[in-house]
């Protein structure tokens, strides 16, 4: 389904209008138009105080990281290397219960260190799980808790977790994702989602997730945590991990493979389901969007084009964008037949339009724009004979 071409115009939108290169970093001045920040800022270095591309005197000289953008040329360099690959293969909340003192947890682990295979030490594991989610000071506190004479005192968020990482995965072995596994699977809700919490937290480079993406049960326990039927606290337990853990293109694979599209769109469509959930699910299918296993199974499930298209503008700022992101690059960076027919059927060429006349960033805006092109619709002859009035867009 992916186009065998390898060359894609680059959106005249990820160029720097000073460099006319792709931006590296995207950054946004008072006016709001966006530049590389490399340039930018020997622009404003050399004592220039007005906006390259408006000539806009600037009331002030900061500018902020566009993320948005940054994220969109990301997936967009993505796909060209994806394309280039092809080409030559061819081919949360914490638990209400009381949470243990600190020499307590040092006895659990000592117990741990003795006994790591014993059914105490499960609940051990889950009793230490709900411990690190309370506070970035006892994620503190296990880093350090190494058994040796020395303390590790570490401030940095990063490397906190990365010590966090290395804990977990030292104290039993590979034996602490076998007992965090046993505990998704038959633990109750409050040690699960604590459980989910550690997972996401230990998961904080590409070591980590492909450790426990590739623990045997793992992420579709994870996947699991996330129907429609469990509670919405687990539910956005279980998102949260599986953001988290799926940056990696071989993790994205794994979780379509696992039926995660399918799985996804059953919560997408759920009339009940929070905001903050469909945001997390958006996100997830964007991820998978990513991969050209993912952009397939999203293209063969109608539903889940559909109810994608039935989220714009409905529910927030942020899922808007992530839907949009979502279409953009099944239907217009990868030009998917199917899912622009699926998009159509479904009313999107309205939403879109709606989008355009609505509050958003400029980059969803230039999506729209992308997207219209695609359908070969005149945007500007359509969106000038539309009856505005009438129109009832949620604001942002």
């Amino acid at each position: 389904m992916v186009r065998d071409d390898l060359y894609i115009a680059v959106p005249s939108f990820f160029r720097c209008p000073i460099s006319l290169d792709v931006m590296k970093s995207p950054v946004s001045l008072c006016t709001g138009v966006t530049y590389d920040r490399t340039s930018i800022q020997r622009w404003l270095d050399d004592g220039n105080n007005t906006c390259p591309a408006t000539m806009q005197v600037l009331h002030t000289k900061d500018f902020v990281p566009n993320r948005t953008l940054h994220r969109l040329i990301q997936i967009w360099s993505d796909s060209l290397r994806l394309r280039r690959v092809d080409s030559v293969d061819s081919d949360s909340p914490s638990s209400p219960s009381e949470l243990p003192a600190r020499d307590q947890v040092s006895d659990l682990i000592q117990r741990m260190d003795t006994e790591p295979s014993s059914a105490s030490s499960l609940d051990s594991l889950s009793t230490i799980a709900r411990f690190a989610r309370e506070s970035d000071e006892n994620q503190k506190f296990l880093a350090s808790s190494d058994g040796e004479a020395h303390h590790l005192l570490l401030d940095d968020e990063i490397q906190r977790r990365e010590e966090l990482m290395r804990w977990m995965l030292k104290k039993t072995g590979r034996d602490c994702l076998a007992s965090l596994l046993v505990v998704l699977q038959q633990g109750s809700a409050d040690a699960r989602i604590a459980s989910a919490g550690v997972l996401e937290s230990i998961a904080v480079n590409a070591e980590a997730k492909f450790l426990i993406a590739e623990k045997d049960g793992l992420l579709s326990e994870l996947l699991k945590l996330t129907g429609p039927e469990k509670d919405p606290t687990l539910i956005e337990a279980g998102l949260s991990c599986l953001i988290a853990v799926s940056t990696p293109k071989k993790v994205k694979v794994r979780l379509v493979h696992l039926g995660a599209v399918k799985w996804l769109s059953k919560l997408l469509g759920d009339p009940n389901s929070a905001t903050s959930t469909i945001e997390k699910v958006l996100k997830v299918l964007e991820m998978a969007s990513s991969v050209k296993e993912g952009r397939a199974k999203i293209c063969e499930d109608g539903k889940c084009v559909a109810g994608i298209v039935q989220r714009l503008l409905k529910v927030s700022g942020t899922a808007t964008e992530h839907a949009v992101t979502i279409l953009w690059s099944v239907c217009y960076l990868f030009k998917e037949r199917t899912a622009q027919e699926a998009v159509a059927k479904a009313n999107g060429l309205t939403k879109i339009l709606l989008l355009m006349q609505s509050n958003c960033s400029p980059a969803v805006r230039q999506m729209s724009a992308d997207l219209l092109k695609i359908f070969r619709v005149n945007s500007k002859s359509v969106i000038s004979c539309y009856d505005t009035k009438t129109t009832h867009i949620m604001p942002f």
